[in-house]
């Protein structure tokens, strides 16, 4: 097993102290294999949190490098010219799957999250009416998370919205931000039905966990009988998580379901997100790998893929592209002066040398 130490400042318990097991993984994984492995994060003051982590050609598409078409839309929002000689596909990293095409491979990629057997063992265990799902905007209303549960289980299951979001507040310490929600969309779901909730579907990305903490606390205000929440997370950071053990309200069983490998919380917000470098937080080394390489360093010799957000603006990527490629940059100009063109630019260079271009 891969065992993690855990030892974070915490301004209401001084420290949250622990560890993170990851069971091994697979010797051998073949192209096109979904592969789950299970992991728990252990508190010593005795919470603990229960992970899936899924690989799929999908989860990795999204998490580590993907093969692109190379189209002019595409370069034009990257402010480049296109390539001469283009070749017809390019590898880019998954934080510039923008707009329509990040949508269709999340749905991919959240339905083989949901297809691994503690998923649909939990499912299984209820009816249909038992279970709601809820996705938290913006991002989690681009999952398909009820068109993947009817894709599993054949079931016809409520779903209600529900916005909840941070909001800048400086008072808090250390994050600046504190979560608000306004409004959960189950006005279509009766009291009657609410109270046969047993099972709630979240999905939403994790980073500090306090929008994870408000939806949980909203949760069990609505719905008085649910006792368990699967939480569906394409990026989940360590620091969040420690958080969600020690804080999610102890009447919830909960698990979290994540692609590929958990995240870095990076200061001075703990936002930004990056991949831990180390081979055993990644059910695939050698995709890191290639992730690591395709980023590089900056002049000063600095790895990039140590700082490179795995989500950015998070839902800007599925809602504003050209947001999402702004705060790229910004955090490139910031940490290591550079854009994210010119990171494609070198890459392209690079294929031009190798002879990858056709």
């Amino acid at each position: 097993m891969f065992t993690h130490p855990i030892d974070y400042a915490d301004d209401a318990h001084g420290r949250i102290l622990g560890e993170l097991t990851l069971d091994d993984c697979p010797a051998n994984i073949e192209t096109g294999d979904t592969v789950c492995r299970s992991g728990r994060l252990s508190l010593q003051s005795g919470q603990q949190l229960d992970l899936v982590l899924t690989h799929s050609p999908a989860t990795a598409g999204f998490m580590y490098l993907h093969q692109m078409p190379v189209q002019s839309h595409l370069f034009e929002l990257l402010d480049l010219p296109m390539p001469s000689p283009a070749p017809a596909q390019l590898a880019l990293p998954g934080q510039i799957i923008l707009g329509a095409p990040r949508t269709n491979l999340v749905g991919s990629a959240i339905r083989d999250a949901m297809s691994s057997p503690p998923f649909r063992a939990a499912v299984a265990a209820g009816s249909q009416d038992e279970v709601v799902v809820l996705p938290v905007l913006r991002e989690g209303a681009k999952f398909q998370m009820a068109e993947a549960l009817y894709g599993i289980a054949g079931y016809y299951c409520d779903e209600a919205i529900l916005d909840s979001h941070h909001v800048f507040d400086p008072s808090v310490p250390r994050y600046h931000r504190r979560v608000e929600t306004t409004i959960l969309k189950d006005q279509d779901i009766s009291p009657r039905q609410r109270e046969g909730k047993r099972l709630a579907i979240v999905g939403d990305s994790i980073a500090s966990g306090i929008v994870m903490l408000g939806v949980l606390g909203h949760v069990g205000r609505r719905f008085d009988n649910i006792d368990q929440i699967e939480i569906v997370a394409p990026f989940a950071t360590l620091r969040g998580l420690a958080r969600l053990a020690l804080y999610a309200p102890t009447r919830f069983r909960i698990r979290v379901h994540v692609f590929e490998t958990l995240l870095n919380a990076l200061p001075p917000d703990y936002y930004y997100s990056a991949h831990y470098p180390q081979p055993g937080f990644h059910i695939r080394p050698d995709l890191e790998e290639q992730y690591r390489e395709w980023w590089g360093t900056d002049a000063d010799g600095n790895y990039i893929a140590d700082t490179a957000c795995a989500g950015y603006g998070w839902a800007e990527a599925f809602f504003n592209p050209r947001k999402q490629l702004q705060m790229i940059d910004d955090q490139l100009s910031e940490r290591h002066g550079l854009t994210i063109a010119e990171v494609v630019r070198r890459n392209l260079v690079q294929a031009k040398r190798n002879g990858d271009l056709v």
